[in-house]
């Protein structure tokens, strides 16, 4: 098996209905642009307060892809 290197960005993904949406949709737009996503480890999830209600949930990941070294 070929030697694989990765690599990790954080994201912050954001969602009015609930932290796994949040994930979800932060997972769905990396989708959009990186390839062969792997893995990806919630390292915080918090949510935002107006008027005594959750305004949006917050759920911050780090997301593990193949890194491609073509240059």
């Amino acid at each position: 098996m070929p030697e694989s290197v990765y690599k990790i960005i954080e994201l912050v993904g954001t969602s009015s209905e609930s932290w796994e949406k949040a994930a979800a949709n932060a997972i769905a737009k990396a989708s959009e642009t990186l390839r062969e996503l792997r893995i990806a480890e919630v390292s915080s999830m918090d949510l935002t307060i107006k008027d005594g209600k959750v305004e949006s949930y917050r759920t911050k990941l780090k997301v593990s892809f193949k890194f491609e070294g073509h240059h």
